[in-house]
C-alpha cells in the first residue's frame, strides 16, 4: 500500500508541474507541503514528465543541468547539481529565434552556458579526454530558466520534480570539437565571460566556475544518471548545456542580453526578451 500511495502522489506532482508550466503560472512549493517531497521521490517524478511531454507531442533533444555554479548554491539555497529535460518546444537555434516572449514563462531569467552535442553516449568514469570524443560539438548559448514557485525560493526536490526549472534552451553558433580536442579541454576550463543587458555591464564568469569546467558538468550528470534506476543516461544526438556561467538575472519585456567570452572561440551571442 505504501509503494502504490508513493506512486499516486509522484503522478499528483507531475500532472501539478505539468499545468503549471503550461500555464505559467506558480505554485507552492511542494517540499513545504504535508508528508513533503525528498529527492528520490522528485527524480520518480521526471519519466512522467517526459511522457507528459511526449505524449502532446513534443520530442526530447537533451538535459539542461542545473547548479552546476557553486556560486547559486549559496544564493538558492541548494547543494549539488541537477538535471530536467529539453524539447523540441522549448530548444531553439540563435540564427532563427532572436527573441522570446517573456509572458511564455514564469519568473524568467537568462543564463549564458556551454552546450554540448553528443555524437556517441558518454560513459561513467570517462576522462575529460574520452568525453571529448563524444562530443561532436559545443557552443555559446543562453538558457532561460523560471520558478513556478513564487519568490525564486525552493528546495532541492522541488527544482528537480520541477523539471530543473528548465524554461528554454537558445544555441548558439556550434563549434567542432574534434579538430582541436586539446586545446577545448584547457580552454573549457579557463575561459571567461561577461553578460550584458542594453549594453552594460551585469555580470562576469567563467568555465571554472561550472563544476571546474564544462566538462566536469557533463561527467557529474553521467555518474548521476549511471546511479537512477528511473531515468535513461543520455544518447548520442542529444544537446546538453551545462550550467550557468554565471548568476541567472531576471529579465524584462525591452531588455537586449548579450554575452561575449575570452580565451575560446565561440561566438558573442544577443538575445531579446518581448
Amino acid at each position: 500500500m505504501v509503494a502504490a500511495t508513493e506512486t499516486l502522489d509522484v503522478k499528483t506532482v507531475a500532472d501539478e508541474v505539468v499545468a503549471s508550466l503550461a500555464g505559467h503560472s506558480q505554485i507552492s512549493t511542494f517540499t513545504s507541503r504535508p508528508g513533503g517531497l525528498t529527492l528520490a521521490q522528485a527524480y520518480r517524478v521526471m519519466p512522467l514528465l517526459r511522457a507528459a511531454f511526449e505524449t502532446r507531442g513534443e520530442k526530447i533533444t537533451g538535459r539542461k543541468i542545473g547548479f552546476t555554479n557553486r556560486e547559486m548554491w549559496k544564493v538558492y539555497g541548494v547543494q549539488a547539481p541537477v538535471w530536467g529535460y529539453a524539447t523540441n518546444r522549448t530548444t531553439h537555434e540563435l540564427a532563427y529565434t532572436q527573441a522570446l516572449r517573456v509572458n511564455d514563462f514564469a519568473d524568467p531569467r537568462i543564463e549564458p552556458e556551454i552546450m554540448f552535442g553528443l555524437k556517441a553516449a558518454p560513459l561513467p568514469g570517462m576522462s575529460e579526454a574520452a568525453l571529448l570524443d563524444c562530443i561532436e560539438w559545443a557552443s555559446l548559448g543562453y538558457e532561460v530558466v523560471q520558478s513556478i514557485f513564487p519568490d525564486w525560493k525552493f528546495a532541492a526536490p522541488d527544482t528537480v520534480a520541477a523539471n530543473g526549472l528548465h524554461g528554454a534552451l537558445v544555441i548558439g553558433a556550434r563549434h567542432a570539437i574534434a579538430p582541436r580536442k586539446t586545446e577545448w579541454q584547457r580552454e573549457l576550463a579557463t575561459f571567461k565571460v561577461e553578460l550584458y543587458c542594453n549594453g552594460k555591464l551585469i555580470q562576469r564568469g567563467s568555465g571554472g566556475l561550472v563544476l571546474d569546467s564544462p566538462l566536469l558538468a557533463l561527467r557529474h550528470l553521467i555518474e548521476l544518471l549511471a546511479n537512477d534506476p528511473c531515468n535513461a543516461p543520455p544518447r548520442a544526438g542529444e544537446i546538453i548545456s551545462t550550467g550557468t556561467l554565471t548568476l541567472a538575472m531576471p529579465v524584462s519585456a525591452g531588455q537586449s542580453w548579450t554575452a561575449t567570452v575570452s580565451g575560446i572561440p565561440l561566438d558573442e551571442i544577443a538575445l531579446r526578451f518581448e
